[in-house]
């Protein structure tokens, strides 16, 4: 990773910079069940969490490289579970954005007395997203079968992950 890597908060302003990542990681259909036909404002309605969650972004440099959001996994009585969901421009994958930003979703959660963080559906081809959660302490706790169409790889399945904090 680069020492000049930021993350911060989104502003709404930074949804022309976060719109072309969401595009382009959508379109590749391996990560997201979104539909590609999103519009603009549909995108940025899944994309950017109000309170209290939080969309955050990675810069290199000033140039918004990757973008996260987390919050509560469920409301009511399932709000001190949290989750997250993540995407890196494909031109800094590789370069331990996605560690930074999982690192610092970790870190938000534990802050805010989250007792642990569900991602729900990791899809188990996703070989490199299953690699860094594993490495940062999530355990596959589940998997769906033949939940997901992966256009590379026909039905696989998705993982629900889990990390107790």
């Amino acid at each position: 990773m680069t020492a000049d890597l930021v993350i911060r908060p989104a502003a709404a302003s930074d949804w022309a910079a976060i719109l072309p990542i969401f595009q382009h990681v959508v379109s590749e259909g391996e990560t997201y069940a979104y539909p590609a036909s999103l519009s603009s404002a549909d995108a940025r309605a899944l994309w950017m969490e109000q309170p209290p969650g939080l969309t955050v972004v990675a810069e290199i440099d000033g140039v918004v490289v990757g973008t996260a959001k987390m919050g509560p996994n469920r409301p009511g009585h399932g709000d001190h579970i949290g989750t997250a969901s993540f995407m890196i421009d494909p031109a800094a994958r590789g370069a331990g954005v996605g560690r930074a930003l999982g690192e610092y979703v970790i870190d938000w959660h534990r802050r805010r007395g989250f007792e642990g963080i569900q991602f729900n559906a990791v899809v188990a081809s996703n070989e490199a997203a299953v690699h860094l959660w594993t490495s940062l302490g999530f355990e596959v706790v589940g998997t769906v079968p033949n939940a997901f169409r992966s256009p590379r790889h026909g039905r696989v399945g998705l993982h629900v992950m889990f990390l107790p904090l």
